[in-house]
């Protein structure tokens, strides 16, 4: 995900859903709120789920909170277009105002992702982590590992996640990241062997499936193994003709 994977992934997101809420409009003041929301397109207003929403009022209060709610729902719009600036001017402070909320630090540790800022985001995803007992961003906080080189601790978050036996999604995200972490210490036997077990053939396959073949593609064209490299690149564009670059990277092996 770090590094040169992360060109041909998708950005990660809050396990929390950012779009699909509310925020409690105030009673007080709802005139002119009415009005300034009467001038605006639809959508204008953007939230969070109800249980982040109790999260901030439980940490702040429910008048403090519900204001933190609209803010982190701004964060969330800004990370959802790639305005990773904007999403961190808002959630530094919230983070400072509200240690305690897992949400706030999950969000705040992707973006520090996106923008590459490796150790930071690891500080906010381990706060994460700690808060929520999740191992949903356990991918995410091992890759800061890896492009830290602290590949020890990258490799005791993928036993973690690989024990723990999450979704799918979130265990080949993280065996990629494993499998990067061997390749970059010089290991491209072990990094394929690992990738290796899931990669077979799939009468549905989702977009984890495809990433996974991506990675074990282009680990096997590393090794010098043009014919399987060629062959997972196929197998890709028969299933995604425009599966990241891989059109170019199999024009490239011929």
């Amino acid at each position: 995900m770090a590094k040169a994977d992360s060109d041909e992934r998708s950005a990660p997101r809050p396990r929390w859903e950012p779009d699909e809420v509310w925020v409690e409009e105030p009673e007080a003041d709802t005139g002119a709120a009415r009005s300034k929301a009467n001038a605006e397109p639809p959508g204008h207003r953007f939230n969070v789920p109800r249980p982040v929403v109790d999260e901030l009022a439980g940490a702040a209060g429910a008048q403090r909170g519900g204001k933190l709610a609209g803010r982190l729902a701004d964060a969330s719009h800004a990370f959802d277009r790639e305005r990773y600036q904007e999403a961190r001017r808002i959630l530094r402070p919230l983070a400072e105002e509200v240690p305690n909320a897992a949400a706030v630090r999950e969000l705040h540790g992707l973006t520090l992702y996106r923008m590459g800022q490796w150790a930071a985001a690891a500080k906010e995803l381990e706060m994460y982590r700690q808060l929520s007992g999740s191992v949903d961003q356990h991918p995410v906080l091992s890759d800061c590992y890896r492009a830290l080189r602290r590949y020890p601790r990258a490799v005791e978050l993928w036993e973690e996640l690989r024990q723990a036996s999450p979704s799918a999604e979130v265990v080949a995200e993280g065996r990629i990241v494993a499998a990067g972490c061997l390749a970059d210490q010089g290991d491209l036997s072990g990094a394929i062997a690992l990738l290796e077990r899931a990669n077979r053939q799939l009468r549905n396959p989702q977009d984890h499936h495809l990433r996974q073949w991506y990675a074990l593609a282009d680990l096997y064209e590393r090794a010098g193994d043009l014919p399987r490299a060629r062959e997972l690149f196929a197998r890709l564009l028969s299933t995604d003709p425009d599966a990241y670059d891989a059109r170019r990277r199999l024009a490239g092996l011929r």
